[in-house]
């Protein structure tokens, strides 16, 4: 699922920053914008995947509420740092002319990390309420954007209202944290789950997840609201749950491929999935700081398509390196293992 994110990731934001303004109207254009619009979601939702994985596994170490509470919460700082970061690398690539306002943007990351350690705190809950705690959270959230939304925020230091206010072109906590937290709550429920009844809860998941999209699309149609104002592409709880829903079966459609498809250690969208914080980092480098300065806003709609196979070529041959690198690294420890035992 990662890889496929990945995949939708990367020409995104590839037809974003090259294609000509005047040239945004064109279909293929809209349609990068328009798919690409859930690769965040699923790197938000998988996020809290594998945070229910780390807080699954420390109850079963017998970890004490103190310790599961720093060591999840140290996940989310070491993901915050990476946040800050990466807007330095980001900014390194603009020398000399360096936009200072923009190391405050919350992107992906700064949401991630904080809304990882806010939802720390459920470790302190019992274990069998954690899952129902994780979806009243996200239902909050994703409930309460407009309200946010409509609150006076003037006065608020710009790097605060920006983790908080919704907009179109950040990752603020309101609407984007819920994401995590349902992740978090599907998550715990996978891990929970045992070989014979998984395929089962994937198909129910997959079912439930178009009933979800489906109920979510209607409840956007009707002819009131709920608030006194929503944007539906911002803050809209609707489209929270629509995403959600569609996050379910694409879970449901990453299982039966990899369970029932694909051949053992096919797969170089696997690779991606395994590096994916990395080929993200490289990638918006290079699309938004060295490849910029040569192709920014300048390419047709056909350029923008090439540029996309080549900016994907590269990372999917980054990814192989990074992890050919990280085997000869296992393979040379345990060679040293072995050798020191033998001695």
């Amino acid at each position: 699922m990662r890889g496929f994110a990945v995949l939708l990731m990367i020409p995104s934001h590839t037809f974003h920053a090259f294609t000509r303004p005047e040239l945004r109207g064109e279909s293929a254009y809209i349609l990068s914008q328009f798919v690409g619009g859930m690769a965040a979601p699923l790197f938000l939702f998988l996020a809290g995947v594998t945070f229910a994985f780390q807080m699954d596994k420390l109850d079963q170490k017998g970890a004490g509420p103190r310790e599961r509470l720093a060591a999840l919460t140290r996940r989310g700082a070491y993901i915050l740092g990476l946040a800050y970061l990466f807007r330095l690398s980001n900014a390194a690539t603009q020398l000399p002319a360096i936009d200072w306002a923009g190391l405050w943007k919350v992107d992906i990351l700064n949401c991630m990390g904080v809304a990882l350690i806010a939802m720390s705190a459920a470790t302190l809950w019992p274990a069998v309420t954690r899952p129902r705690l994780f979806l009243l959270a996200g239902t909050a959230i994703a409930c309460a954007a407009p309200l946010v939304s409509a609150w006076d925020w003037r006065g608020v230091p710009i790097p605060v209202s920006e983790y908080f206010v919704p907009n179109r072109v950040r990752f603020p906590l309101f609407p984007w944290s819920a994401y995590v937290a349902f992740g978090a709550a599907a998550g715990l429920v996978l891990r929970r789950s045992d070989a014979e009844r998984l395929e089962r809860l994937m198909q129910w998941g997959a079912l439930g997840g178009f009933a979800v999209a489906f109920s979510a699309q209607n409840f956007a149609n009707l002819p009131y609201s709920l608030y006194p104002r929503v944007d539906f592409w911002i803050d809209s709880p609707a489209l929270i749950f629509i995403r959600t829903g569609l996050i379910l079966i694409i879970a449901g459609g990453a299982w039966l491929w990899t369970e029932r498809i694909a051949r053992p250690r096919a797969g170089w969208v696997q690779r991606f999935g395994r590096t994916s914080l990395l080929v993200y980092w490289v990638h918006v480098v290079l699309v938004y700081g060295v490849l910029w300065k040569v192709w920014g806003q300048r390419l047709s709609v056909g350029g923008a398509a090439g540029a996309t196979v080549l900016v994907t070529g590269a990372m999917a041959g980054l990814s192989r390196f990074r992890l050919w690198v990280a085997q000869r690294q296992r393979s040379a420890a345990l060679a040293a293992l072995q050798h020191e035992g033998a001695l």
